[in-house]
């Protein structure tokens, strides 16, 4: 199969993220499952001793690069037709966005009818934080945080290295994006082993977590958004999480970030955001938002096609 032109590019992302709408996540069987048990197996085989860092890259190397090469020859190797479906496939595998939505939207709607307790499991679903005794403030903070980040993790990323590298572009960045979940961790066990996981991901998102806060501030109160991502952005822990939801609060008018409790200990967060604090409607305006992106930047992809085409007068 030739090299994607940009017409191709915009049809099939367009074609994958109409399949994610439509079919979501696999429900059972997922391909990720696999995935993370050879990880959890190279972690265990690796992760022990010295030259942690070392393995640790070795470790992904191993988990990542296989799968992503086996897809770059597929789709050098096979029919255009073939290479296209499996372009769609791989793309809807990295996609999140249907999921992002089924998750978070029953959150929004157990906190407008007042029920903690269904708020506090959905939550802690999706969240590493604890959530037992979490009130409604806290619970919708997190929900708003999840769904302006995890729209750059699980959508806009994806889009980002499709429209750069085609379906295998989108598996690796997943992939990627999964290890940093599974290893990215600042604790004992994983602080060297996971370091390459973790900078490689930041690597990866450096420049779709910016394309994502500029595409938020744009969508909302953008003056605030800019306010917010250039001021608050630089005090949050991840260089990436940053700017996606300090310009993702700015844009929307609401507090998030603060205290929260993670393994019976409070954090005490940089806040991040301006207006009102968080409240259940501010969850169901970030999926909007998130809603509104995915559009946006389907828009551009399709506009960018067009000017690639010659124009014979």
């Amino acid at each position: 199969m030739p090299p994607l032109t940009m017409p191709l590019v915009a049809t099939l992302a367009v074609a994958g993220v109409a399949v994610d709408r439509w079919l979501g996540e696999p429900s059972r069987r997922h391909p990720l499952i696999g995935f993370g048990n050879w990880a959890a197996r190279l972690e265990a085989r690796f992760n022990h001793d010295r030259r942690l860092r070392l393995k640790g890259l070795l470790a992904w190397a191993l988990a990542v690069l296989p799968p992503v090469l086996i897809a770059w020859w597929l789709v050098v190797v096979l029919p255009l037709f073939a290479a296209c479906a499996l372009h769609v496939a791989l793309l809807w595998f990295a996609l999140g966005a249907r999921s992002l939505r089924d998750h978070i939207a029953p959150i929004a709607r157990a906190l407008g009818q007042r029920d903690l307790a269904t708020a506090r499991e959905l939550t802690a679903r999706i969240v590493s934080r604890d959530t037992a005794q979490a009130d409604e403030a806290a619970l919708a903070r997190a929900a708003v945080e999840s769904a302006l980040e995890n729209g750059n993790d699980a959508i806009f990323g994806a889009l980002f290295w499709f429209a750069l590298a085609g379906g295998p572009g989108a598996l690796g960045f997943r992939l990627a994006n999964t290890l940093d979940a599974m290893w990215g961790y600042r604790t004992p066990r994983y602080l060297r082993f996971g370091w390459a996981a973790a900078r490689i991901d930041d690597v990866l998102n450096w420049i779709p977590a910016r394309l994502t806060a500029t595409s938020y501030a744009l969508l909302g109160d953008t003056l605030t958004a800019w306010r917010c991502w250039r001021e608050q952005a630089p005090r949050w822990e991840s260089p990436n999480a940053g700017p996606v939801m300090a310009s993702g609060a700015g844009s929307l008018n609401v507090l998030i970030g603060g205290p929260a409790v993670y393994h019976g200990a409070l954090e005490l967060r940089p806040t991040l955001g301006f207006g009102h604090p968080a409240e259940a409607r501010h969850v169901g305006a970030a999926l909007m938002l998130v809603e509104r992106t995915v559009i946006l930047w389907l828009a551009v992809l399709i506009v960018l096609a067009l000017l690639s085409v010659p124009f014979h007068g």
